[in-house]
């Protein structure tokens, strides 16, 4: 379980987590929404420990990410895949060493080591690429090989940082089906940041929006969707009229 108490993040004047509060069951799927600049992605970066909270508790498995030392904090970062928005492959390796990047110290041989990659390359649907260049491979297979290198460490938090930005709908919908393919097969807790609402009401077993650095609403995709909260039914419907102002500068 993970668990945010009344967590507060500012950089310089600008305050993007003004006392967040939210719950992260076992086996979940819990989708994060909200305006751009809203703290979505610091609020990720929180959970798998890149960021601590300057006021606050963030919790994964009962353990307080702001009390611990760094060995202890690597070791709860061990239970936690993390899909950056834009893959983050490293270009100077093939694609199979990327995926095998994160494994290397754990003490595999070569034949394990390879075995593995191949498995996390065959759960995305592109077995035999691992000699392949990231140069080499279009934005949806480039996101699939960052999910396999993600999913490598056997997680049991999964956190996705806008999946499907930047890619056509049918590749979005390809890594619908695999973040909910994976879920069920790899038993795991994901936690989504997306814009995509065709995707939140696909793969969510639950919605949070985050708001002006708190969370002002949770509930089912449906119970999103018919919510009377004029703030959460102005951003799903994408009008401009409404509560929420849009800002000239964004953070």
């Amino acid at each position: 379980m993970i668990k945010i108490v009344d967590v507060h993040k500012h950089f310089n004047s600008n305050y993007v987590l003004r006392g967040v509060n939210l719950e992260v069951h076992a086996g979940e799927t819990l989708t994060i929404i909200g305006g751009s600049g809203s703290g979505k992605t610091v609020l990720l970066r929180h959970i798998v420990g890149l960021f601590l909270a300057e006021k606050g508790i963030v919790e994964v498995d009962g353990v307080n990410l702001g009390g611990v030392e760094e060995h202890e904090l690597h070791e709860v970062q061990k239970k936690i895949g993390f899909l950056f928005q834009d893959g983050a492959l490293f270009d100077s390796l093939s694609a199979g060493e990327n995926v095998a990047f994160g494994l290397r110290h754990q003490g595999l041989s070569e034949n394990l080591l390879r075995r593995k990659v191949s498995e996390c390359l065959d759960r995305v649907g592109l077995s035999g690429i691992e000699d392949v260049r990231p140069s080499e491979l279009s934005g949806g297979m480039k996101k699939r090989v960052a999910l396999a290198r993600a999913i490598a460490r056997d997680p049991k938090y999964m956190l996705y940082d806008e999946p499907t930005t930047g890619l056509d709908p049918i590749f979005s919908d390809v890594i619908n089906d695999l973040m909910l393919y994976l879920q069920k097969s790899l038993k795991m807790t994901s936690i989504i940041v997306t814009h995509d609402l065709k995707s939140v009401y696909k793969v969510s077993s639950r919605v949070a929006m985050l708001f002006e650095g708190r969370i002002i609403a949770t509930g089912t995709p449906d119970e999103i969707k018919n919510t009377s909260d004029p703030y959460v039914q102005q951003f799903i419907s994408g009008s401009s009229k409404g509560p929420i102002k849009l800002k000239l500068k964004e953070y």
